[in-house]
């Protein structure tokens, strides 16, 4: 069965975005090698993208326009030709490489991903799309970027929660930059 992975940037307070939705605090000037060596080995693991509407137009939008020059063109030729699938109640189509929509129920749809022949999927948000996905049990994999700041209110992906869920950490990585990487697995006991 195929696993569903959820990389996700977060602040040392658990939030994944301002109140508005702002990213400002995420600084990803200090990337390195090895961070971007595990971002490349969870899409090379990967042939299909989960995302909610919210967030797909910036996602689209950023990974599109990445000139062949820049550092991050080869990763992103990955993230363009990836199948995306992103969850909309009130869009039917959305401009890009790769994208499809839906507005079939989301359970129904990550089972029945799970069950096809493939390699795994993976999810990168937004944090309302992503909590839907917490609060149903569907998340494998947690790959948490977790950024060396506080910004004290915004945007969290386990409030949808009402039950304690136990994870087992899988690897906790500290990089340069002060970013730590740390990757659990749902503790299925």
């Amino acid at each position: 069965m195929r696993k569903l992975k959820l990389q996700m940037q977060i602040t040392v307070d658990g939030y994944v975005a301002g109140i508005n939705g702002e990213l400002d605090w995420m600084n990803l000037d200090n990337l390195n090698a090895s961070l971007l060596n595990l971002e490349n080995q969870l899409i090379d693991s990967s042939d299909t993208i989960l995302m909610g509407r919210k967030m797909t137009d910036g996602f689209v939008n950023y990974w599109e326009n990445v000139k062949s020059e820049s550092p991050e063109f080869l990763f992103a030729q990955k993230m363009i030709n990836t199948s995306k699938i992103v969850f909309s109640k009130t869009t039917k189509s959305i401009a890009g490489k790769n994208i499809m929509v839906t507005d079939r129920d989301l359970t129904t749809v990550v089972l029945d991903l799970k069950n096809k022949e493939g390699k795994d999927i993976l999810v990168y948000g937004g944090a309302g799309f992503v909590s839907s996905l917490i609060k149903e049990g569907l998340i494998d994999e947690f790959h948490f970027f977790v950024h060396p700041i506080l910004i004290n209110s915004g945007m969290k992906i386990f409030d949808l929660l009402k039950d304690r869920t136990k994870l087992i950490l899988l690897n906790a990585q500290t990089e340069l930059g002060g970013i730590t990487v740390l990757s659990y697995k749902l503790d299925t006991n």
